[in-house]
């Protein structure tokens, strides 16, 4: 019986072990290793959207910054919102129905998933990661304003160690 027993175990253990995890359909980097970098980092609690699909519906979205403000004064996605990181302005969601689209973006893709976490938790049912964020909104050609609204080509990388991930002839890199 003991043996029969250990048998099953045994055979239960191995089909869970080589069961496969379902993947998960997402969009993909230009960059192999700037993809693979993303999709390691996220941990894809908060449904990710490509730059394209943005595009395709940021007349209906409200596209929100979750970077500091000195980051989202160099440059951002034209019309998002700063909603920040550290800080959160709440103020920023008042009037927002709770089931109207959200997109939320950083440098790369971590700290808006974050925020995007905290916003499913406050009851918004709408919400978007965009995959690969600013940068590669940016290594897409697609255009950022600054703190005026004027298009700009500097880009905000964080530091020197993250700013590897945006291409050299997208844009000029500030940390």
């Amino acid at each position: 019986m003991k043996s029969i027993i250990i048998s099953f175990l045994y055979l239960f253990i191995i089909q869970i072990g080589c069961a496969q995890r379902p993947t998960i359909k997402r969009p993909h980097c230009e960059n192999e290793k700037f993809d693979k970098r993303v999709s390691e980092l996220i941990s894809f609690t908060v449904p990710v959207i490509s730059p394209e699909q943005l595009k395709d519906m940021q007349d209906e979205a409200v596209v929100f910054d979750t970077r500091e403000t000195e980051e989202y004064q160099v440059s951002h996605i034209p019309g998002a919102k700063l909603l920040g990181y550290n800080k959160m302005d709440k103020s920023q969601l008042e009037g927002i129905d709770k089931d109207t689209p959200i997109v939320v973006y950083c440098s790369v893709g971590y700290r808006s998933e974050k925020i995007g976490e905290k916003l499913q938790n406050m009851g918004y049912t709408n919400v978007y990661n965009l995959y690969g964020s600013l940068f590669e909104w940016v290594n897409e050609g697609n255009e950022v304003v600054d703190e005026n609204g004027e298009k700009t080509k500097k880009v905000h990388t964080y530091n020197k160690k993250w700013s590897k991930w945006m291409d050299e002839d997208a844009g000029e890199k500030v940390w």
